[in-house]
């Protein structure tokens, strides 16, 4: 077994960092006191190939595995975790359109989605439909060869900003198994949107609830098949869960050699507080928690490529563990700074506030352990 990265995947991560240190890092600050969206670095980032990782090049993308692709989403994460995190949604949108969309359909939205010109929200929570996702009341009925799309989304990322709208809706009985999925374009008539939501963290990423009135949508315009669509939706989760797994992984690492950097410079007692043993087992434990979490997050992303039975666990575990750890070194992180680090003037307690949504999004941590329990439990 090879835990070495190969000269492809050493260029891609040299060039996402080089992309972060330049066109984010400077910036997430500022983006976050704003709460600006920053499209044309998103447009900066689809120049490079980031906004279709995994999308498969005959839809414009650039066609990564999707190990590849968490490499990448790990680095630009040092620079912001928020629109790294916003990367990662769009990528898991657009692969889903890329994947099962007409192809009338796709030739309208791949390629400027995957250049980043248009941006794509993923929508399926709803208000009465968090974690139990299969009980979404969203309906869309067939009246010849249209829809008729009624219903609400909350807490959906980039809406009210993107173009085109993935959206999860019942076509008919109860359950997963009356689910599809729909690519709607975010202006068509009869759709609104609620205030931006103000976060705790994510703030340069918009966060809104989406309405639907009789919203019309073409039957060309269903990804997959009718009943598809909680299918559809579970598999983009699968790929989503890594990424944002890698987002936390990158803060974390960003927050750990903020922390070294800072613990060599700051004297209390006559020395730095890097001679104390304390501080020295913190960074220790620290660096081992990420490190291990890294593994279990590429395990998972190489067993996600390699299509294995037991991909969907090993997706769950390793989101799980990389936002559990990625918050925990964190938070750590703000602790070696003291005060300081919970003043804005350092990033640290950014950091906090942005990872700690990723214990909630794309299934909260306790769905995922009911996940790998419900594999452990059919072996």
């Amino acid at each position: 077994m090879n835990f070495e990265l190969n000269e492809d995947q050493l260029a891609f991560k040299q060039a996402a960092a080089q992309f972060a240190d330049n066109a984010l890092a400077p910036y997430a600050a500022q983006w976050d006191r704003e709460a600006y969206f920053p499209k044309s670095a998103l447009r900066a980032a689809g120049a490079l190939g980031f906004m279709a990782l995994y999308t498969p090049e005959r839809d414009s993308g650039t066609g990564l595995c999707r190990l590849d692709s968490a490499l990448i989403i790990e680095e630009l994460a040092r620079g912001c975790t928020a629109t790294a995190a916003y990367i990662s949604i769009h990528n898991m949108a657009l692969n889903m359109l890329a994947s099962y969309g007409s192809a009338a359909v796709k030739g309208e939205w791949c390629e400027p989605l995957a250049l980043g010109e248009k941006l794509a929200s993923y929508c399926l929570t709803e208000p009465g439909a968090g974690s139990d996702a299969a009980s979404l009341c969203t309906r869309a009925e067939r009246h010849g060869d249209h829809f008729l799309l009624n219903g609400s989304k909350v807490f959906i990322s980039g809406a009210g900003e993107t173009d085109l709208l993935i959206v999860m809706a019942r076509t008919g009985e109860q359950g997963a198994r009356g689910i599809s999925a729909f690519a709607v374009p975010a202006l068509t008539e009869g759709i609104s949107y609620g205030k931006k939501e103000a976060k705790m963290g994510w703030n340069c990423q918009p966060t809104a609830t989406i309405s639907f009135d009789n919203v019309l949508v073409s039957a060309d315009q269903m990804l997959g098949s009718s009943g598809q669509g909680f299918k559809i939706a579970m598999e983009g989760l699968d790929g989503g869960r890594l990424g944002i797994g890698a987002c936390s992984l990158g803060t974390a690492q960003a927050a750990l050699d903020t922390s070294i950097a800072y613990v060599k410079e700051r004297q209390q007692f006559g020395q730095p507080i890097a001679d104390f043993q304390v501080t020295q087992f913190k960074l220790a434990d620290m660096a081992t928690e990420l490190t291990a979490a890294r593994q279990l997050l590429y395990l998972a992303a190489a067993k996600y490529d390699a299509g294995k039975p037991d991909k969907t666990s090993h997706c769950a575990m390793a989101k799980r563990y990389a936002t559990d750890i990625g918050f925990r070194v964190c938070n750590e992180a703000l602790q070696l700074h003291g005060g300081y680090g919970y003043i804005n003037e350092y990033p640290l307690e950014r950091y906090v506030r942005d990872v700690r949504v990723h214990q909630i999004l794309e299934g909260t941590n306790e769905i995922m352990r009911t996940i790998i329990a419900r594999h452990l439990l059919e072996e």
